[in-house]
């Protein structure tokens, strides 16, 4: 494949993942395989994903925000939580063994997608809160954040399902502020790795870009479907993560 074509094609996989990622998260499923297959070297592949990861969950946050699901102000320090867990995951990821989480993720991810299968009531409404919220953010946000440093795959699906069952978010709910505690650890990871120097930063902006389009539509469809839309999509994307993970 000619190398203008290979940019292009990387640039729509990127328009998909921001869809696919702001809905349901997952969209690494997308960009990092068609990444590899470009061509780009593993470690600048992780680096790149990252910095155009940061415009799709941007863009769907701003969009969430805009009609009211998530107040960004209001979040700022829980986010700064993410941030700084996932700049220390990240930092991790060079000294900390990760087969343990290798071994395990599919296994979680498949429980994930079946507890959003099944379990009945699921809905846009909210529900019982189980955890206090400053408590909330300063144990399992920080903890999914440093996750996402570290190794990364599903971290947003269990953002989903800690808003969920934990914090009683309806499932709209639960994906914007997702979204934004997402773009939090993405941007703790981003902050490492261009320390190190591991981005191609000309084909990262441009997948950015086609991020920042693809989340937009999606967030737009996730706020017109809600749970509709949103349960089918996760189930679907946490089983997809997890064959991966298996095949691997």
């Amino acid at each position: 494949m000619a190398v203008d074509a290979t940019f292009a094609v990387l640039v729509l996989a990127a328009f998909l993942a921001g869809f696919v990622d702001s809905i349901a998260g997952g969209g690494g499923l997308i960009t990092i395989p068609a990444l590899l297959l470009g061509g780009v070297d593993p470690l600048q592949a992780l680096g790149t994903n990252k910095l155009q990861g940061l415009f799709g969950s941007g863009s769907a946050s701003l969009a969430y925000a805009s009609k009211g699901h998530v107040n960004l102000k209001a979040l700022a320090p829980t986010a700064l939580l993410s941030f700084l867990g996932a700049a220390l995951g990240a930092l991790g990821a060079k000294v900390l063994p990760t087969s343990v989480l290798e071994t395990l993720l599919p296994f979680l991810l498949i429980a994930i997608a079946l507890y959003f299968a099944l379990k009945p009531g699921l809905s846009d409404a909210a529900a019982e809160r189980r955890i206090s919220p400053r408590l909330f953010a300063l144990t399992i946000v920080p903890l999914i954040g440093f996750y996402d440093g570290l190794f990364g795959p599903g971290a947003g699906s269990f953002f989903m399902l800690a808003f969920v069952t934990l914090a009683g978010f309806g499932v709209l709910k639960a994906t914007a502020h997702t979204k934004l505690l997402n773009f939090a650890s993405n941007f703790g990871g981003f902050a490492v790795f261009a320390l190190s120097g591991a981005i191609l930063w000309k084909l990262g902006l441009a997948m950015g870009v086609a991020q920042f389009l693809g989340a937009r539509l999606g967030a737009a469809s996730a706020m017109r479907f809600g749970a509709r839309l949103i349960r089918p999509l996760l189930v679907v994307v946490c089983l997809a993560l997890a064959i991966r993970l298996l095949w691997t």
